[in-house]
């Protein structure tokens, strides 16, 4: 467990520098930033179609994502924070949708998640996304957002709290105190 972490560190630690690295290569040459595009666009699209829970919306608002980024690039200040600044252009961009269309989503429609081919575990795992399902629909949408950055975005403690404009250990014992809840309540529903 402490070699996976520190792994995770390990990977996180190259991406921040690839990441300034990309950045300060696009300042320079507006083709670079097709770079940013392929180091963002899969948690940017995860996070956007949890919250639109529509495959071709979401791409469309994806891309949407990118080139008003793309076009506000001159505007990001380069501070290490593009992840939080991307997923805000993201959020904005799913508001504008919403504007335009009354959806709602569902985080479980987000990932699918492949099990064996075992007819009893199709249905435990079936019976069980149900009931994760149904807890997580009667979160608030807040709590909904918190998970979507954390699991779907796969954004780090840091970049949530610069995103949400909160302190990180406030950020991660919200979290943390979330799961916990779920889980119980998992439990409890399990039982």
């Amino acid at each position: 467990m402490v070699e996976r972490s520190i792994e995770l560190t390990l990977e996180k630690i190259d991406r921040m520098t690839d990441e300034a690295r990309i950045i300060k290569a696009a300042r320079q040459d507006p083709k670079a930033f097709g770079e940013l595009y392929r180091l963002y666009v899969e948690q940017v699209f995860r996070y956007l179609f949890s919250k639109i829970g529509n495959l071709h919306e979401a791409e469309d608002v994806t891309a949407q994502t990118f080139l008003a980024a793309f076009e506000s690039f001159d505007k990001f200040r380069q501070d290490g924070h593009f992840a939080s600044w991307l997923f805000g252009i993201a959020r904005n961009k799913a508001m504008d949708h919403f504007r335009r269309r009354d959806n709602l989503s569902s985080m479980d429609e987000s990932s699918e998640i492949p099990v064996e081919d075992n007819t009893l575990s199709k249905v435990i795992q079936t019976e069980q996304e149900q009931a994760l399902s149904k807890l997580i629909q009667a979160l608030t949408e807040k709590e909904r957002e918190l998970l979507r950055l954390r699991f779907l975005a796969e954004m780090s403690f840091p970049e949530i709290a610069r995103f949400l404009h909160r302190n990180e250990e406030a950020v991660k014992k919200r979290t943390y105190r979330l799961l916990a809840r779920l889980h119980s309540q998992l439990e409890v529903s399990n039982e």
